[in-house]
């Protein structure tokens, strides 16, 4: 299968080996990542971004792509995190296919892809990786890192992992635990591409790919992704009855379907089926608490930070509100100030990365008081 890099991608090389939390190592491993801004003559006004599952580093337009990115309206001179003050790093997740090593990556040891003999991927790996790209770029302590979703889970895992490396967090639609519903949502998804003939046990190619079973798991995604509210909203009840075919009895129908379809199919051969398998398993696995043999808030409670602002979404069902008022009180009393911020966004789980009117203030007021 073929990686999926952004052209202003860099890269910095991993440590060789790295280990890995749950076993095994990688030798010659690189983290995809992008830049904006210049660093201080200190090293002081750095964030670092750490994503979600999906995105690659290119969350804004830079000299290297201009192409605008997946968070253009939070990035940049001006904007709410501002490239004027701050010096920005976003780093691709390890295990993805945009540029950092994966299961899409091509294994040293026997020139061939590595597939499921990729070593098993927790949160906690992409956090020592993430890690590693910041100590690379000569920066002791962030001013900030910043997490969304899977990357919430990232961004916790780092800071147990490397006190004392940020002085404060922006913790986004995040979590320090998966809960019931979201590791179910997510073991179907994984089970729809497992059972697509094509699949092969990780032994697809680009002309057996499992396109069916990408399809089904982005399509049961994007549903979590959304709120109820918006997809009444956005489509009611419209139908797509010139779309119907005679010979297809249950094709699409309503306005929603066609919606899911197209999202889908954008989507599938665009990212790698095992990379999507592994990074999914990483926050099913993740538990802050069992990190450090306690309960979740003790472990939160640990974390050694100075402030930190936990937003949700009443309207997110994937990662709910009740996960981001958790984080801000077990910061809390471990000494942080820790806010916490619930947004009556309609949009989900996936408004951080569309609803610029209520996320870019609640940023852009956080990091003007640092």
């Amino acid at each position: 299968m073929t990686e999926f890099i952004p052209p202003g991608t860099r890269w910095f090389d991993l440590a060789s080996p790295f280990p890995m939390k749950r076993g095994g190592a990688l030798h010659g491993a690189r983290i995809a990542y992008e830049t904006w801004g210049e660093l201080d003559a200190s090293h002081s006004n750095a964030i670092l971004i750490v994503t979600g599952l999906s995105p690659d580093a290119h969350a804004a337009a830079n000299a290297g792509d201009p192409e605008p990115g997946w968070w253009e309206w939070m990035i940049g001179p001006g904007k709410p995190i501002d490239t004027d003050r701050w010096f920005v790093a976003c780093v691709n997740s390890l295990g993805s296919c945009k540029g950092s090593t994966g299961p899409a990556s091509i294994n040293p040891d026997t020139g061939a892809l590595y597939r499921l003999d990729f070593p098993e991927l927790s949160i906690e790996d992409g956090a020592d990786a993430a890690a590693a790209v910041v100590r690379g770029l000569g920066i002791q302590r962030l001013a900030c890192m910043i997490g969304n979703s899977m990357g919430g889970m990232t961004a916790l895992a780092l800071l147990q992992r490397q006190p004392g490396i940020a002085r404060s967090h922006i913790n986004i639609s995040g979590a320090a635990r998966a809960l019931p519903f979201s590791i179910a949502i997510r073991s179907l998804q994984r089970e729809a591409i497992r059972l697509d003939p094509n699949w092969d046990d990780g032994n697809y190619s680009d002309e057996r790919y499992p396109e069916s079973g990408m399809r089904m798991a982005r399509k049961l995604g994007v549903i979590t992704y959304r709120s109820a509210l918006e997809w009444d909203g956005r489509f009611g009840r419209v139908r797509l009855d010139s779309d119907r075919r005679d010979d297809d009895a249950f094709g699409l129908e309503f306005e929603v379907e066609s919606y899911l379809e197209g999202h889908a199919r954008r989507f599938v051969r665009h990212f790698d089926p095992n990379c999507y398998l592994y990074l999914s398993r990483s926050m099913d696995w993740y538990d802050l608490g069992e990190s450090c043999g306690g309960t979740t808030l003790q472990g939160l409670a640990a974390l050694r930070i100075d402030k930190a602002l936990a937003i949700g979404v009443r309207t997110d069902i994937l990662f709910p509100l009740q996960q981001q008022e958790e984080i801000a009180e077990g910061l809390r009393a471990g000494g942080c100030d820790a806010a916490f911020l619930p947004l009556e966004s309609p949009q989900g789980h996936d408004a951080f990365l569309v609803d610029a009117e209520r996320f870019g203030p609640a940023v852009r007021g956080f990091l003007d008081e640092l």
